[in-house]
């Protein structure tokens, strides 16, 4: 008789073609899992969100999704998004300060997050499918953490075991570096009572799990790390050292690059500051940044981050908020088209907010590409842990401009003379990163959840 395949419910808000930060992960899982025999159903954002409320699309990034997966997209209520009078409903629209209250109400004593109502809706659809066919296990990722609700939830009416994964912390702000809300908050209520019931909890780093294990004792034993990875769908194509190109018979300028979403939380003017001290050296009189990504995770986020970058372009500007010369804002790249970039790039900077709870899963494709890495972040950053047996790895030890400049320098001369030896070296130790491994405990984990359920079955 033929073994049914596990059954998955996969809670992902974030999920292709959002192009969030942390939509990554769930899609390489979801890819994963279908390819070792899973039946996987991820409940997502609606398009009309995506779309219209926060204009966060990468419709090339739908591509990547593995057809066998079973996309849902229950409903959201986006009062907290509806900014146009039209957009409301006949209740708001007629009563606006009594369906004020009842929403404040309903995060203060229902679920303290927007996304709640998408959380009931997932619950629903959920059991109407479980009653058809039943789901094995539940995984659900946050943020949002009304993920982790809906997966309790779905768990007390079913008792269908659950694992939450967080690829961000609920309760803890990862760059100040303390408790996000004050005691009392329900958050802190209701991320103890589904840390609870789940089956275990993930982490994406050591420092985020100790902080939890620390706060939460009664799930210490249930905690674990999988790390964030490389995509290999997406880098395939990255590799060989750095073309050399010649320009009027000259070697063409050292070409930095960064890649990724560019937020006020990132220490931008220590990377402006340490290239233009870089540039005054002779062999990078010459050299070149260009910064990949989005402005803000979210359309009209950071203003002034796209005065400064989307309008100053090669030294053109107003009010000394220009870019210094050799500095290109590229705009957005879609992670289907990385390795172009890549390819193309001497040195890669690492430009990242916070320090021990952040990671930052970009990290992980830098290692990959194979090429120079020079770190732009606080000293004691949760990267350093990773980077510290990368052998491309230039590190100034924190922002000082004079620093960076000093790795920068360093970093430029090793792509210099980066040959096949060294770039397989860097590209071996990145490989125990790829998503097929490091999602491995995971999967294993899912696995011995499904047959456990099977067999009392």
């Amino acid at each position: 008789m033929t073994k049914r395949r596990p059954r998955l419910l996969y809670l992902a808000f974030y999920f292709p073609p959002s192009r969030a930060s942390g939509v990554y992960r769930p899609r390489a899982t979801a890819n994963l899992l279908v390819e070792r025999g899973w039946d996987v159903t991820v409940f997502a954002a609606p398009m009309s969100f995506l779309r219209d409320a926060i204009g966060s699309l990468d419709e090339k990034l739908l591509d990547s999704v593995d057809p066998r997966i079973t996309v849902v997209r229950p409903g959201l209520h986006q009062f907290a998004w509806q900014r146009d009078l039209h957009d409301f409903g006949r209740f708001r629209g007629t009563f606006p300060h009594l369906a004020r209250r009842s929403y404040d109400w309903g995060q203060k004593h229902v679920f303290p997050e927007h996304y709640a109502s998408w959380g009931l809706a997932s619950v629903r659809r959920a059991l109407r499918m479980h009653a058809r066919r039943g789901f094995d296990v539940v995984l659900a990722t946050g943020n949002p953490f009304t993920s982790f609700g809906a997966a309790w939830l779905f768990n007390r009416l079913t008792r269908t075991p659950y694992i939450l994964d967080n690829r961000d912390a609920w309760t803890l702000d990862l760059f100040n570096e303390r408790p996000a809300f004050d005691e009392g908050h329900p958050a802190l209520a209701w991320e103890r009572r589904v840390l609870g019931r789940a089956s275990n909890v993930v982490f994406v780093n050591e420092a985020i799990r100790s902080w939890h294990a620390e706060r939460y004792p009664h799930a210490a034993d249930r905690m674990m790390v999988v790390p964030n990875g490389w995509d290999s769908d997406t880098l395939a194509d990255t590799v060989g050292p750095p073309t050399k190109i010649l320009d009027g018979g000259k070697e063409r300028r050292p070409r930095f690059s960064y890649v990724g979403t560019l937020t006020g939380n990132q220490p931008i003017e220590a990377m402006l500051e340490g290239f233009d001290r870089a540039r005054e050296h002779p062999d990078l009189a010459n050299a070149g940044l260009d910064l990949h990504g989005y402005l803000g995770f979210f359309k009209g986020a950071d203003g002034s981050l796209h005065q400064r970058l989307a309008t100053g372009l090669e030294g053109e500007g107003d009010g000394g908020q220009s870019l210094p010369p050799g500095v290109r804002y590229r705009g957005p790249v879609s992670k289907t088209e990385l390795h172009d970039v890549y390819r193309n790039t001497d040195v890669l900077v690492f430009l990242a907010g916070g320090a021990r709870y952040v990671t930052s899963g970009k990290i992980f494709e830098y290692m990959a590409a194979g090429r120079p890495v020079v770190s732009v972040h606080a000293p004691g950053s949760a990267a350093e842990e990773v980077l510290r047996d990368y052998p491309l790895w230039f590190n100034p030890g924190g922002l000082e401009p004079r620093a960076v400049a000093g790795s920068m320098v360093a970093a430029a001369k090793a792509a210099a003379g980066l040959d096949q030896r060294q770039l397989d070296e860097a590209r071996s130790y990145a490989g125990r990163f790829e998503r097929g491994v490091s999602l491995e405990p995971l999967v294993r984990r899912l696995t011995e959840l499904a047959d456990r359920g099977h067999a009392a079955g």
